[in-house]
């Protein structure tokens, strides 16, 4: 857990592995731009480096190791995700999406980047993103499919940090709240399994003052926008709250401040990601079929990054010595709008073949609600199995935990410290002292913040400028930010 130099660019968390080769670098001099009239000084970028295709049991031959902080960039301009041949082709793919919008008169809405294990055998290089089509008279959310993917219908739900559930009204596009009249355990496990849960866990009634809300109209197969109507006020103004996973619990709870070795039980929701046999990044359990991580952990420069069958997932691990059976992948969905210049929305889905049975040593943390804060000086937690020590090519083989401080985005832009690179769907905690910080191979790893009584998924590692550096706190994937990319895409692959 540390990180990279103070005069260079934000770098990407990735896990680093260790080479049989002569050492290399852990990192390449990247230069980016960070908004319209933004160019921050040169910094190196930790990216990941993956195992050859050889690899002795627990040794990392890499050439994907991303560090478990971050990771920031490529490992060279003509190797960005593609290079110049990748920026071609987003923009020939844009120019046909504009081209067909205008010839045929429809949307093109670009939808998440998908690979498994079928689609990639048939591709020299990771598959094109998809786009879906959907006709000119499309009504967003009201329980109809209109476009060909369904992404009409999948960002029409979403909860308040009292667990209030909020759907979103075809007739003028607001979230408003549920009533609890006529709401029942079935209504609740309809909703829940619609976002890519299996079932709910827990569903009640809470006051609210809202002027408006929705009635529910009738059960049918439809998602629950179809079936909820806007009235004037809810009755005895109750609205329904919803949690549909019993999630952010610890089994052990004793800890010491500052970059220690984690018990078993204390971060349940951690996960190792491994390439080839060798740890990469950390991943994030977020229910039993689902893993959060960054989008930086798969380079489009490595083909064989999105071939499932070259990822193994292992929960429940405080040493990489003892490993358990390990979780498959069946599904690897990137954030289409991830930038890799400037670590925009670095943020994957994995969907596991399987579901994962909870245990005491392998719980799911809790999403955020769309409005939950955690303001400046909030006191979180981040772990992993990245380097103790900034370009290092050895992760570490315990888990490691750390207690981090939230800093504001007004601080964290300053020139002293990120100079503009943080973006609104970042946020930055560590100590600007230094000392405190994730580092490569935690990439992809939780920053957790804890509420009245659970743990709550607060950020994705992603990258900063060295590893606990002075003035270069660690930058993650704001996770509030993300969450309608996540439960559109947790409800496209729903089983």
């Amino acid at each position: 857990m540390a990180k990279h130099d103070p005069n260079e660019p934000p770098p990407p968390y990735y896990s680093v592995a260790v080479h049989t080769q002569p050492p290399l670098k852990s990192y390449e001099e990247v230069v980016y731009g960070v908004g319209p009239g933004l160019t921050p000084p040169p910094h190196p970028h930790y990216i990941p480096r993956y195992p050859s295709p050889v690899v002795a049991p627990q040794v990392s031959q890499s050439s994907i190791s991303p560090s478990r902080k971050r990771r920031r960039c490529c490992e060279s301009n003509s190797q960005c995700y593609g290079g110049s041949g990748g920026t071609l082709l987003v923009l020939g793919l844009l120019a046909l999406a504009i081209w067909l919008g205008v010839r045929y008169g429809t949307r093109l809405a670009t939808v998440a980047i998908l690979y498994n294990d079928k689609e990639d055998h048939a591709y020299e290089n990771p598959p094109l993103p998809k786009y879906d089509t959907c006709p000119n008279n499309t009504v967003q959310c009201d329980g109809i499919r209109d476009c060909q993917l369904g992404t009409d219908e999948t960002n029409c739900v979403r909860f308040g940090e009292d667990g209030s559930l909020q759907v979103k009204s075809s007739r003028d596009d607001r979230f408003r709240p549920v009533c609890y009249k006529g709401w029942d355990q079935s209504y609740a496990n309809h909703t829940c399994a619609q976002l890519g849960f299996r079932k709910s866990y827990v569903s009640k009634a809470i006051k609210s003052q809202e002027s408006t809300g929705l009635a529910l109209t009738s059960r049918s197969p439809f998602p629950i926008q179809g079936l909820v109507k806007v009235i004037s006020s809810c009755p005895d103004q109750e609205i329904v709250s919803l949690q549909c996973m019993d999630c952010g619990r610890q089994q052990s709870t004793s800890r010491i401040i500052g970059g220690s070795i984690a018990k078993m039980g204390q971060w349940p929701w951690q996960l190792s990601l491994h390439f080839r046999g060798s740890h990469v990044c950390g991943g994030v359990l977020i229910s039993p079929d689902f893993v959060l991580t960054a989008a930086h952990c798969f380079p489009r420069s490595n083909p064989s990054a999105f071939l499932v069958e070259n990822w193994k997932v292992y929960g429940g691990v405080v040493s990489l010595d003892i490993l358990p059976q390990p979780y498959l992948v069946k599904n690897i969905l990137l954030n289409e709008n991830y930038n890799n210049k400037t670590n925009d929305q670095d943020i994957a889905l994995l969907q596991l073949t399987s579901p994962v049975i909870f245990n005491d040593k392998v719980q799911p943390t809790c999403l955020p609600a769309f409005d939950q804060q955690f303001p400046q000086g909030t006191r979180c937690w981040t772990s992993g199995f990245g380097t103790t020590e900034a370009g290092s090519g050895i992760v570490s083989r315990d888990l490691m935990e750390v207690t981090v401080v939230i800093i504001s985005a007004q601080v964290c832009n300053r020139p002293s410290v990120y100079g503009g690179a943080v973006t609104n769907n970042m946020l930055c905690a560590g100590d600007l002292k230094g000392g405190k910080d994730s580092c490569q191979g935690d990439s992809g790893g939780p920053l957790v913040c804890q509420g009245e009584s659970r743990w709550y998924l607060v950020g994705i590692t992603s990258w900063g400028a060295g590893c606990g550096d002075r003035n270069k706190p660690g930058v993650y994937t704001k996770v509030s930010s993300v969450l309608p990319w996540i439960y559109s895409n947790m409800q496209r692959k729903r089983l």
